[in-house]
């Protein structure tokens, strides 16, 4: 998966936005205003909301996956060059509803589930 890949498989989220808050480079997803994904201007992944701190801490012990610069710790980072598209996808996706939930029944209801 690479930046593009990931562009794309954002873009059909339903309220999905692509906005740059931190400048140029800056890929920043976000639903209701609130950031489900993002790619820093360096490019090397995609990082993405975990449940909590202990599945971010889980995830990133298996080696597969690394703290998520500049975010909190329930936040991992997908390597593009190791992490398989089906993995980034589902853990975009995870990310998405987890942030999508978060948000007012009223804002919710605003953009349709996903299929």
């Amino acid at each position: 998966m690479d930046r593009d890949a990931t562009s794309s498989f954002c873009a059909t989220l339903p309220g999905a936005n692509l906005s740059a808050p931190f400048g140029p480079g800056h890929d920043i997803w976000k639903i209701g205003g609130k950031i489900f994904a993002a790619i820093g201007a360096q490019g090397r992944g995609v990082s993405v909301k975990c449940a909590d701190i202990d599945t971010a801490e889980m995830l990133r012990e298996t080696g597969a996956f690394e703290k998520a610069p500049y975010f909190h710790r329930s936040w991992v980072l997908l390597p593009f060059e190791t992490t398989e598209e089906d993995e980034a996808e589902h853990r975009i996706t995870m990310s998405y509803d987890l942030v999508r939930a978060s948000l007012t029944k009223k804002l919710q209801a605003s953009f349709p589930p996903r299929r």
